[in-house]
């Protein structure tokens, strides 16, 4: 899928030329409109690119500027592609560029891309630079990067919105003080059982009502890795504890799975709600389609970002650093009662705070693997190597394998080691 999306992305980058658009007539105002809205699509393209580079390792490679015809994208590697989004995001970035370029932070309409979700990215990348350059120790230079656009982000005007349950719920799009980009969803324009649909059938059961669908999938679960995070799983204490209330209950023989096909084995997490904050019907009456947007980048990431960053070296403040966490753990308690002294600010913690404030976004694969945790005996979790207690497993897992039809289709791509 990331690929189609940069055939697309091309393809419209191609189309919206100086030179295509004078041959069409188009100027003034609309050009630029226009010229704009592909420094748009160049993100997006950099955010493509970054999921081939973060799962993949690797990618085909092709830009608008590639002559369309019988020759097959060449295949680029993680070193390179990685200095090439890095390069992207720092060109729609430059001020001085004239090729169209991205609007203030928070000046996008939502659901679009401005310089907010561009210092975003490049926050994320850079702090995982260690990762994507396959390199022994962090660079100091990255770490710098990663604390100057994770605050550049956070002095931008958001803020982190008062109540974490509602940011994933069903009218998210009201929670604009914090999220900095979401993928948009709503059940009657964009039905598919994808973004966040997927999210919130497949987590869901009999106990269906609670998660705002008419049926549940009896899929997803956590393990007790992720119980073992929280203080307690009622979110009494830690208010992002978002676990199901149902009759599974959430007792530590239930959470331990010794079935893993019985749904109603593990931690059901009950995070994404088709369900509205102001009480409201949902779009669509069936319940069928998830109207929850799916926040990418949110402030509270770039906390994390600039805490860990300065922790490992980066040029940041440890004092903010410290407040930064801080702040999320006030809103998760809801007082100051949860909150950490400058001695209890370790990496450590670090991660295991974006576990907390995190799960079920998207990180913690990548997390793990920055340090080294995902495959190795270091840091085990149920099930890890489909064993009950826990294993290690084969280095290579750390990236996914290639495809077999693509590698057919692309004779130029060729395999991750060890698959």
């Amino acid at each position: 899928r990331p690929i189609y999306n940069i055939t697309l992305m091309n393809e419209y980058l191609r189309e919206s030329g100086a030179d295509k658009l004078s041959a069409r007539g188009i100027t003034g105002a609309a050009a630029e409109d226009i010229k704009n809205s592909a420094a748009e699509v160049r993100f997006l393209r950099a955010f493509n690119y970054w999921v081939m580079l973060d799962l993949f390792g690797k990618s085909t490679f092709i830009t608008e500027a590639d002559e369309v015809g019988t020759n097959l994208p060449r295949e680029i590697s993680k070193h390179d592609l990685y200095l090439y989004i890095c390069r992207e995001l720092d060109a729609l970035l430059d001020e001085n560029v004239s090729n169209g370029e991205l609007t203030d932070a928070r000046s996008a309409v939502y659901g679009r891309v401005d310089k907010g979700a561009a210092w975003a990215l490049l926050a994320r990348i850079k702090l995982n630079e260690i990762t994507y350059m396959d390199l022994p120790d962090h660079r100091t230079e990255a770490l710098d990067s990663a604390v100057l656009c994770a605050k550049k982000v956070i002095d931008a005007g958001y803020q982190l919105h008062n109540n974490y349950r509602e940011l994933f719920m069903a009218d998210n799009e009201k929670r604009t003080n914090e999220i900095i980009w979401a993928i948009n969803c709503d059940g009657l324009r964009t039905q598919a059982y994808g973004n966040t649909t997927f999210f919130v059938h497949c987590a869901a059961g009999d106990d269906h009502d609670q998660f705002g669908v008419g049926g549940g999938w009896y899929g997803y679960r956590a393990t007790k890795g992720l119980a073992d995070k929280f203080t307690d799983l009622t979110g009494a204490t830690d208010k992002r504890a978002l676990f199901t209330t149902s009759s599974f209950g959430t007792s530590p023989s239930q959470i331990a799975i010794s079935d893993i096909g019985n749904f109603s084995n593990g931690l059901h997490v009950n995070k994404y709600i088709n369900i509205r904050s102001d009480g409201g019907a949902v779009s669509d009456v069936q319940r069928n389609f998830s109207d929850v947007d799916f926040p990418v980048f949110r402030l509270a990431e770039m906390f994390l970002i600039y805490a860990e960053a300065t922790k490992l070296g980066g040029n940041g403040d440890a004092g903010l650093a410290l407040q930064y966490i801080n702040d999320l753990r006030t809103r998760a308690y809801g007082s100051s009662a949860g909150n950490i002294t400058a001695g209890q600010l370790t990496t450590e913690f670090i991660l295991d705070e974006r576990a907390r404030e995190l799960y079920w976004e998207g990180h913690r694969r990548t997390d793990l693997i920055r340090y080294n945790l995902l495959t190795t005996g270091t840091y085990l979790w149920p099930w890890k190597g489909g064993v009950a207690s826990g294993t290690d497993v084969d280095d290579k897992y750390n990236i996914f394998p290639i495809p077999a039809a693509n590698r057919t289709a692309n004779p130029n791509l060729t395999q991750n080691d060890g698959y």
